[in-house]
């Protein structure tokens, strides 16, 4: 089972996966759990809020020594068991105290406990029964009818405002509601409270008619009042504002564990990413590190391997070419000091023509010779010019000294350099002015009457464009013409010289400087414009 795990990261994301959805799926049921316990305490609060609520209330406006009595009746009318207290002498919490201190209701379940502060004073009512019933409905009802009974019609709904209702909406009807039997309105005139069931929503309502005042004789009695109570709420839904927060919490916390998942799966996939770019720039040494014998673990030695290879195989073909080219130089220089010693022999025309045309193809040789070493020197060098020693190079001068090399080979071109402002650019002197001579040379192959050479120093980098007025190069031909040894098909011709190296040891100069060289046609002159684009880098410290 372990290997199967090492040896397949998709299986592994899956298998964490499925563990954050049971870790979600376990903190889901925590907080539906922890909600209902706080619902269950809400309507607990809610459905005592009305009874206690009344008996703080007419406890606070009722003098100390007749409390005692007071809380006799309560009890007996409600079946409570009632005490009143300092609040400073109950053991209550700080949490306890700070929620007493607010108005609202302690409740404790089995068996109910119930306390509550008077208003605006210093004791706590506490209130003990076994559990809720119909007893305690009744009761709580009848309890506020009475205390109804003893206010004027007019300040009654006040009062009620004064309460906190709870479960308990409370209205005042000046008439019965329509649907009563005559049962239950013989059970309202009798002083009972009646319990008035909604079938369409299942919920609870308590009728109870205010006793009528005791007024003198000589006073109408007041018109008759019923006290509704309900209809009752049973709490079993959850709250908007509990839902959301769970819902939300749960999307955050689902979201996390896919992130730091998918997350360490990217990480080591940018890692492959940023090897393969740096090797395709030139910085074979780069290798991936292995964490793990999985998938991206093994596709990770796979690159290694493939990294080492091409190294190996690189390496190997640049130290042939170094070897080759030096071998020849030794052959060449044997050929060229024989040819020497045979025109020094002779005196007849036709023999020294025949030797002087042996030399100049010994001097093309030589010449490929060194294009070849180039070539292979700068393949070996580090890209970005980690290796390269630079120096300030002021770019006029060393376009005009390129001018002043090539002009006497191309005496009927004009190689002119436009008007600018001086640049100087912080490079590798020698290998950049090889760059512009290889391409000036080029371009000198292929022009007609002229060459012009323009620097434009922008903010970034150094633009240097060389454009001729020849043939120009077709755009399917652009991208092959940097490659070794490839040239247009009609430049084999022995006259046009060059060997294909040229614009491949541009290239190389050009990565070497972390720049590249482009190739499109001249605006003005209308043949090839090659641009040499040479980032600008800090001075060393």
């Amino acid at each position: 089972m372990r290997r199967v795990l090492s040896n397949g990261s998709f299986l592994r994301f899956y298998l964490l996966l499925g563990i954050a959805l049971l870790v979600v799926f376990i903190i889901a049921l925590a907080g539906r759990s922890f909600i209902e316990q706080v619902r269950r305490e809400d309507y607990r609060e809610q459905l005592a809020a009305l009874p206690m609520s009344l008996m703080t209330q007419q406890l606070a406006a009722t003098p100390v020594e007749q409390r005692h009595a007071l809380i006799e009746r309560f009890s007996e009318q409600l079946d409570l068991q009632l005490t009143l207290q300092p609040i400073n002498e109950a053991e209550l919490g700080y949490f306890e105290r700070s929620r007493l201190e607010q108005g609202k209701i302690l409740v404790a379940e089995s068996p109910w406990l119930l306390q509550q502060r008077l208003p605006s004073g210093t004791w706590l009512l506490q209130a003990r029964l076994g559990d809720w019933s119909e007893h305690q409905w009744h009761g709580s009802i009848e309890l506020l009818g009475e205390w109804l009974a003893a206010t004027p019609a007019e300040e009654r709904d006040a009062r009620i405002a004064q309460l906190r209702q709870g479960s308990w909406p409370l209205q005042l009807l000046s008439s019965l509601p329509v649907g009563l039997t005559a049962q239950q309105q013989a059970q309202l005139a009798s002083g009972n409270v009646i319990t008035k069931l909604v079938s369409d929503k299942l919920s609870i309502t308590l009728l109870y008619q205010v006793p009528s005042q005791q007024l003198p004789s000589e006073q109408l009695p007041s018109e008759s009042q019923w006290l509704q109570a309900g209809p009752l709420s049973r709490g079993d839904t959850l709250p908007l504002n509990l839902h959301l927060p769970l819902l939300v919490g749960l999307m955050i916390v689902l979201s996390l564990i896919i992130y730091l998942i998918m997350r360490s799966i990217e990480a080591r996939m940018a890692r492959l990413e940023l090897a393969a770019t740096r090797i395709a720039s030139g910085r074979l040494e780069t290798r991936v590190k292995v964490e793990s014998g999985d998938f991206l673990g093994r596709l990770g030695m796979a690159f290694n391997g493939m990294a080492n290879q091409v190294q190996s195989l690189l390496r190997g073909q640049q130290e042939m070419i170094r070897a080759v080219s030096h071998e020849l130089r030794t052959p060449v220089a044997r050929i060229r000091f024989a040819v020497q010693m045979v025109e020094d022999m002779t005196d007849q025309p036709a023999i020294r023509r025949q030797l002087q045309g042996i030399d100049a193809d010994i001097a093309e040789l030589d010449e490929l010779v060194d294009e070849i070493l180039t070539y292979a020197r700068l393949g070996g060098e580090t890209v970005n010019g980690a290796e390269l020693e630079t120096a300030l190079v002021e770019c006029r001068g060393m376009a005009e000294r390129v001018i002043d090399t090539l002009s006497p080979l191309h005496k009927g071109l004009t190689l002119t350099l436009a008007h600018g402002p001086e640049i100087e650019l912080l490079a590798e002197p020698r290998y950049l002015q090889r760059a512009v001579q290889n391409l000036v040379g080029n371009a000198c192959r292929h022009a007609k009457s002229q060459v012009v050479i323009q620097l434009w120093d922008e903010p970034n980098l150094v633009r240097i464009d060389v454009e001729d007025d020849g043939p120009g190069i077709p755009p399917e031909a652009r991208a092959d013409i940097f490659k070794p040894f490839a040239r247009l098909d009609d430049s084999r011709a022995r006259s046009s010289g060059g060997y294909g190296l040229g614009l491949s040891i541009v290239q190389k100069i050009m990565a070497g400087h972390g720049g590249s060289v482009t190739i499109d046609t001249s605006p003005t002159l209308g043949g090839a414009r090659f641009t040499l684009l040479v980032p600008r880098r800090d001075p060393p410290v």
